[in-house]
């Protein structure tokens, strides 16, 4: 299974890169998790440039996203798809329900770990 990250690079854009899940997460990093955020979000429901507030996992349960990066490119996450979203600062992303039946996903909360783990 590939795990997805979004980060700020040093240009201040959000980028994307893809892990096996043999070497990314370390395991360790879900080990102070406290809670976990349920969220259903309707077919077309757009969010404009947004950074996020910590470090999550968003899971998608069933449903399409597609994220928004300042290069121009759209990357869709489906059903099973894990993205670890890390882009704390600079432009950030969007996000719009790409499909025509409501996205559900899991935010997973990172809090006091530092990027990458």
């Amino acid at each position: 299974m590939k795990i997805n990250r979004i980060f700020t690079g040093a240009d201040g854009q959000a980028h994307i890169e893809e892990f096996e899940t043999d070497s990314f997460p370390n395991p360790e990093s879900l080990a102070g998790i406290k809670s976990l955020r349920f969220r259903v979000q309707q077919p077309g429901q757009f969010s404009d440039w947004h950074v996020e507030s910590q470090r999550n996992y968003i899971i998608t349960l069933s449903g399409e996203g597609e994220i928004g990066l300042g290069d121009g490119s759209l990357h869709r996450f489906g059903p099973g798809a894990v993205v670890l979203v890390e882009d704390l600062t600079g432009q950030g992303h969007t996000t719009r329900v790409s499909s025509d039946v409501p996205r559900i996903t899991i935010a997973v909360p990172l809090e006091n770990q530092t990027p990458g783990t």
